[in-house]
């Protein structure tokens, strides 16, 4: 079994149900309101540990009951929450989503206790143990990630960051990445050019390959466009699926990439994996 840390977000999701999503000033009148798990972090650790993978994560939330509903779910998810503090007087991360009539979906995100997670917890060897893998997101402070990043590279475990929302990356970041995972509009703010199909979904990728030594490149209903440095992107189209919601579609995606990666499959394999898991579970199978 493969091990695979995560350092990053968790959220306690609103989800919210509606026609369509509103206009400046608009009040739009919803369906339906679930309470569930979130935060990209926590999304591709669980997803990671369905695929298969022994997940540890570091985070933290606040000491609240959300934060409590946050714990069990990881560790339902069979997730090992040694490295998540429990922060007082500080609320747990929190987001509401709108997802409309044709399954996408817009979000807000408070990021609370996630801004709080103790450098200590990234310091212990017993972490780092036989990790095949860490993955990192945008969602928690750049310091922390940068920290992460750094250990992981000192003990040669492989940094794969989902660099959603985008942002810049600090230069000493991107040394320590092996493996870039954008969507469509993340990489077109990273590097300029428009995805609207996979033709352009693989100029994207060799452009983001001169900076990354790899790139995952999902273009949403076109599929997904991938590169290695130094050589050619390649694509694999969508997989025809009836569309429930798009919500968590992209952690599910990157949660069984890195999976499949750390258990040595390569990267068009782990892609065709990823993309046929995230298939499944933008159709709610």
């Amino acid at each position: 079994m493969s091990k695979i840390v995560v350092v990053g977000s968790l959220h306690y999701d609103i989800m919210l149900d509606a026609p369509h999503r509103p206009e400046k000033g608009e009040t739009v009148m919803g369906t339906a309101c679930r309470y569930k798990f979130g935060g990209k972090g926590g999304n591709q650790a669980l997803a990671a540990a369905r695929a298969g993978a022994e997940v540890y994560f570091i985070g933290a939330v606040g000491a609240d009951e959300p934060g409590r509903f946050l714990l069990s779910a990881l560790q339902a998810g069979g997730v090992n929450i040694d490295g998540v503090q429990m922060v007082d007087g500080i609320a747990s991360g929190m987001s509401v989503a709108i997802s409309d009539a044709e399954g996408d979906y817009g979000a807000v995100v408070v990021s609370g206790a996630n801004q709080h997670i103790a450098p200590d917890a990234l310091r212990g060897e017993p972490l780092w143990r036989d990790a095949a893998m860490l993955i990192l997101q945008n969602e928690i402070a750049a310091e922390t990630t940068l920290l992460a990043a750094t250990a992981a590279q000192a003990r040669g475990i492989p940094v794969c960051i989902n660099a959603a929302p985008a942002r810049e990356l600090e230069p000493a970041l991107i040394t320590c990445i092996d493996l870039l995972v954008v969507n469509a509009v993340e990489a077109r703010d990273m590097c300029g050019v428009t995805v609207e199909d996979l033709a352009s979904a693989r100029v994207a990728a060799e452009t983001l390959a001169q900076r990354f030594r790899q790139v995952v490149i999902t273009a949403g209903e076109h599929g997904v466009a991938f590169c290695q440095q130094g050589a050619a992107a390649l694509s694999q189209p969508a997989e025809k699926i009836r569309l429930v919601s798009t919500h968590g579609a992209g952690d599910c995606f990157t949660g069984v990439l890195c999976h499949a990666l750390a258990a040595q499959q390569s990267l068009a394999s782990a892609v065709r994996l990823a993309n046929a898991a995230a298939a499944k579970h933008v159709s709610g199978g």
